[in-house]
């Protein structure tokens, strides 16, 4: 049994007992509909759970793509009490993922206004059992979806530096036990930024910093190491997000995943 029988399983429990007191073995049709225009992500798994209880999907839309209010979005057909108990969890998967991929690009596009190198990322800040979709709807906006887990990237932060004492300490305990993997830095201020790219880290995590601060600090380490992929976080979202996009390789946005609201579907059963 995988999440999505799992979600199934959630929904349906014992059955679903409104449905299997009107119907017996009747098919059906029905037709999935966007309520408000959005950048579509969650099709192959909406797709995917129609067909766990024997559905037949066909998609009229791509992954990525942006529809407005009223576009269609999939037709499926079979038993009508399948088609019914799986619409919701169906429906979730499209609510959510859309969501997050309508953020992601809006909030790229207004980046790449002001530099059109910059890219959007995610954080770890996902729902629990759901980040591997979640991530996945990052990239179908057109973001990159960062770190899976704790076991993908060095990623090392305050606490980290809080318990270890600096960080020069902290990226040489890394690099001496760390091989192949990626190693990024968060810093708050100039002196360790420098230290940490004459130290040569992969990239350099300027946190909650205001842009006018953060542009200083990475103008600073550009001139040490211009190889230092150049990150910025903490506190960014739709209405400060372009104040930020000037100097920065990548802007990480937790506000993609953690506060994200869903996009609205419904689906109708077509009277025959």
């Amino acid at each position: 049994m995988d999440e999505i029988d799992k979600f199934l399983e959630e929904d349906l429990g014992e059955g679903d007992v409104t449905s299997d007191a009107l119907f017996a073995n009747e098919q059906g049709r029905g037709c999935v509909y966007l309520k408000e225009g959005a950048v579509l992500a969650g099709l192959a798994e909406a797709k995917e759970v129609f067909e766990r209880v024997g559905c037949k999907v066909k998609l009229l839309r791509e992954e990525g793509s942006r529809a407005e209010k009223g576009a269609k979005m999939l037709e499926v057909s079979g038993k009508v009490r399948s088609i019914l108990g799986a619409e919701r969890v169906a429906l979730n998967f499209l609510a959510r993922m859309s969501g997050i991929a309508t953020q992601t690009r809006e909030m790229l596009t207004m980046c790449k206004k002001v530099n059109p190198n910059v890219s959007v990322a995610g954080t770890r800040k996902t729902t629990p059992g759901f980040r591997k979709w979640e991530k996945r709807a990052i990239i179908m906006g057109g973001g990159e979806p960062h770190r899976m887990g704790l076991w993908d990237a060095v990623l090392i932060k305050d606490n980290h530096l809080a318990v270890v004492g600096s960080v020069e300490e902290a990226i040489k305990k890394v690099k001496e036990k760390i091989d192949g993997r990626p190693i990024e830095i968060e810093v708050t201020n100039l002196k360790d930024a420098e230290t940490a790219a004459r130290l040569e880290v992969d990239a350099i995590m300027l946190d909650n910093l205001p842009p006018s601060k953060g542009k200083k600090i990475a103008e600073a380490v550009r001139k040490i190491n211009p190889k230092t992929l150049i990150e910025v976080s903490g506190g960014i979202n739709p209405k400060n997000i372009a104040s930020y996009a000037s100097y920065p390789d990548r802007i990480s946005c937790g506000c993609l995943t953690h506060s994200v609201k869903s996009i609205d579907f419904s689906l109708e059963m077509i009277k025959s």
